[in-house]
């Protein structure tokens, strides 16, 4: 089959390649984010990867010796199209006279000396190992990958004591740029305890991030889209009520209500934190935002939701497994997803409504305000206040929650 010649050396492309429309700068700068990474191909074995965490990275597959390799093009918007291509080009040319890209890449560049101890990277890196085993897994990694994608491969290698608050801010205003001006804040956060970091250590004199105090526009807040209306409510329940796709999804949108945590502690629910009989849910610290264990009472309609699923994932680890690898928990589209497929957009209800819908329903039928706060887990500043509530609230957040369901309940049968 001569599709690109005779020598293997060449870089023969999978039949979905061989199909691939030339990208366009509309497509690039459009592609969001995923679950997981996935690839945008322009043809000729270059393709632009787009990871979870936003960061784009152009690619080069292709084959030599009968062993199909991958090389690495720079990454985007630093990176053009056009300079992409013209990478693509001079690799493609190694190829032609029968040299691997790759290994002519290591050959022209020159080995970088041993990062010295003070570089920002290592001390970064010194700051993480130090402080994520306190945070949640998912967290950790959020933090790390924003280092690593718009941070590191500028000023990574530098010594720390180098780096100036002009350059500093070259960098973020880089993600800025890109309309990522939240990630701009946070990545400018986190450089900023690397270098309150290095002070403590006596590998910096002071942390340059205070002096881009107001540099970055500020982050326009964004709140979660909600159904807060009791007869919309009610409508909203019996079109959840009629979901006609998987069992799990359709348990999780209907269990959504009746405890209202967040979004992530929903989907990463494990069987071994529920007590059916006692009508319990605890969830343990590492998964709570705010890193200490909350308390769920289960009203008797919570309980018959689990109950129904528990036959189909009660032998496995999550409560919502994922469709396709039900050892992990399901996506944090799916209850999302699931609101579009009823007929709600996402300016009208999100997954993460069900908490306001909660909080304004509950103080409009007059609970107290505590005892909501501590079921919605917001942070209590007082560790003595916070136990002295826990302790105190906690019959009157078990009444709440069943009364809750039963106002749900009544919402949905009232047309």
């Amino acid at each position: 089959m001569k599709l690109w010649g005779q020598l293997n050396i060449q870089g023969a492309l999978d039949f979905k390649e061989r199909r691939a429309v030339a990208l366009t700068h509309t497509q690039i700068t459009n592609a969001k984010a995923r679950d997981r990474a996935y690839r945008l191909f322009d043809g000729r074995g270059l393709y632009l990867e787009v990871a979870p965490s936003g960061g784009r990275w152009w690619r080069f597959k292709y084959r030599i010796g009968g062993k199909e390799k991958r090389l690495s093009l720079g990454v985007y918007p630093d990176v053009s199209l056009k300079i992409a291509r013209e990478r693509l080009e001079e690799a493609r040319r190694h190829l032609a006279s029968g040299i691997d890209p790759a290994e002519e890449r290591k050959r022209s560049t020159p080995h970088p000396a041993p990062a010295p101890a003070d570089t920002f990277e290592t001390i970064a890196r010194e700051w993480f190992a130090k402080h994520s085993p306190a945070w949640a897994p998912g967290h950790g990694d959020k933090i790390i990958r924003r280092l690593e994608a718009n941070i590191f491969p500028w000023i990574g290698r530098k010594p720390i004591r180098a780096v100036t608050a002009f350059e500093l801010l070259t960098v973020v205003q880089r993600i800025e740029q890109r309309g990522a001006n939240e990630t701009a804040h946070r990545a400018l956060q986190n450089c900023g305890r690397v270098f309150r970091f290095a002070v403590a250590s006596g590998r910096a004199d002071r942390d340059i991030t205070r002096d881009l105090l107001g540099a970055l526009a500020p982050v326009v807040e964004r709140h979660h889209p909600s159904i807060v209306e009791p007869k919309a409510v009610g409508a909203l329940l019996r079109a959840i009520d009629g979901y006609c796709g998987s069992l799990v999804t359709r348990c999780a949108l209907r269990l959504a209500p009746l405890v209202f945590v967040r979004p992530g502690e929903l989907r990463m629910a494990e069987w071994t934190e529920f007590s059916l009989e006692q009508g319990e849910w605890r969830i343990p610290a590492a998964r709570m935002k705010m890193r200490a264990p909350h308390f769920v009472p289960l009203a008797k309609q919570a309980v018959t939701i689990l109950r129904e699923l528990h036959p189909l994932t009660g032998n496995g680890r999550f409560v919502f497994p994922g469709e396709q690898d039900r050892a992990r928990p399901m996506s944090n589209n799916t209850v999302n997803s699931a609101l579009r497929r009823l007929g709600y957009s996402n300016t009208e209800m999100t997954g993460h409504g069900f908490r306001s819908m909660a909080s304004t329903l509950l103080n409009e039928q007059g609970w107290h305000p505590d005892a909501i706060e501590r079921q919605l887990a917001h942070s209590e500043p007082n560790e003595i206040r916070a136990a002295y509530n826990y302790a105190k609230y906690l019959p009157e957040r078990r009444k709440m929650m069943q009364a809750w369901a039963d106002s749900l309940e009544q919402l949905e049968k009232s047309a």
